[in-house]
């Protein structure tokens, strides 16, 4: 597998070798047959056999020593507000915690905590480009942040959304968490943010916020967000036969949260799963919050719906990668040519009762982090946060 333009000579030439396992990110093909991976410029150029493929000239070059690889872990629902600090905890760092656990980027879902968050359709757009410049430049550690995720509020008209996607914003705040409660104002908004391609959350469930209020099934359905948020709940679920009926009449993403409630989580995933459509399934953190920050969020979800929701480690771990990737419509989450170069390495953690990377995962334990990279670039080495990992790769150039 190729992408090929050659590299020029002030080119940036990164090889992974040695891989012992390489998780795609794909549903449909989450285990790859191939041991290194060739990237270009921050961009994977070609996957494969070393053998068959190209490694001259590489200005880094690491040893997997048998780990394995996977895509950079996607948190497809985070409330960032200013820098690497939330005052939701008052707690600095907490996207550079992330990292350790293998989140290379994170989507943001609103930026609802920021002290005297402007409700006015002025100060609202103010914030939302504001908030995306500030991401755009600033990634802590190298974590891609897509902000400015505007709240919807009472008043705005079609311009508005014209104005916000021509300024680069991408995605909405959770619907409901502003004055927008009711389905018929949230679909027409919802559309028109469509239209002008920026992409839509709801909030699901009971209140999270103060102002926040109830979202049940009729509203999600008649307002039509492109992505479920927190299907199990911020925290909050939505009674079973709802959560059912959501999987089963809406055609849209799924989003399974950490800080939402668990028995829920795995009601949607089995749900999905029956359906025969666990590609709508993402993962997020809904962090920070009221529980705090979950450094290790996205991998505890993988852990918990391998675990106990019945489905390969492989494929848990795609849906926080390539399944959040395709439904996010970013180029990152999948291991191929032409996709962003994020990577995390993963081996079993020390002492599992697991015998491979996936049996550990299968059988309840987090895999251990030896390594993460950002669009070709090494960010961290062995993880501060993870349980240390059995093996870690190795720069060998």
């Amino acid at each position: 597998m190729s992408n090929d333009p050659a590299p020029s000579a002030a080119s940036s030439k990164l090889v992974i070798r040695k891989i012992g396992l390489l998780l795609s990110g794909d549903l449909a093909q989450p285990i790859l047959d191939a041991d290194t991976v060739v990237c270009v410029n921050g961009v994977i150029q070609s996957v494969g056999h070393e053998k068959d493929l190209d490694i001259a000239g590489a200005t880094t070059t690491i040893d997997a020593k048998g780990t394995a690889l996977a895509p950079g872990l996607i948190d497809s629902h985070v409330h960032p507000v200013c820098g690497d600090w939330t005052p939701r905890q008052n707690q600095l760092g907490w996207i550079d915690s992330c990292l350790h656990g293998g989140v290379t980027t994170m989507v943001s879902a609103g930026e609802v905590h920021t002290p005297g968050r402007p409700k006015d359709i002025v100060g609202l757009k103010a914030m939302a480009i504001f908030a995306q410049r500030a991401f755009q430049a600033f990634r802590p550690g190298g974590v891609k942040i897509y902000a400015g995720a505007p709240v919807l509020e009472q008043g705005m008209v079609e311009d508005d959304f014209k104005e916000l996607a021509a300024a680069g914003v991408k995605f909405l705040g959770e619907v409901g968490l502003g004055s927008v409660k009711d389905g018929t104002t949230g679909r027409r908004m919802v559309a028109w943010a469509r239209k002008y391609g920026i992409q839509s959350t709801i909030h699901t469930g009971g209140p999270s916020i103060p102002g926040s209020s109830l979202i049940d099934k009729d509203m999600v359905l008649e307002t039509d967000a492109d992505v479920i948020g927190h299907v199990n709940g911020g925290h909050t679920a939505l009674p079973d036969d709802q959560i059912v009926e959501l999987c089963e009449r809406s055609p849209r993403a799924l989003e399974i949260v950490h800080n939402g409630n668990e028995r829920a989580g795995l009601l949607a995933l089995r749900t999905a799963k029956e359906l025969k459509q666990l590609h709508r399934v993402i993962l997020g953190t809904d962090s920070p919050a009221g529980s705090g920050v979950q450094p290790l969020g996205i991998l505890r979800m993988i852990s918990m719906l391998s675990s106990l929701g019945d489905i390969p480690a492989e494929q848990a771990i795609c849906l926080a990668t390539g399944n959040t990737a395709k439904m996010r419509s970013l180029n990152c989450g999948l291991i191929a040519p032409g996709r962003e170069a994020s990577f995390v390495f993963l081996d079993t953690a020390q002492q599992s009762a697991g015998k491979t990377l996936l049996d550990s995962i299968q059988k309840g334990d987090l895999p251990g982090v030896g390594m993460v990279i950002t669009d070709g670039a090494i960010s961290i080495q062995r993880s501060r946060n993870t349980p240390p990992a059995t093996r870690v790769p190795e720069v060998v150039k």
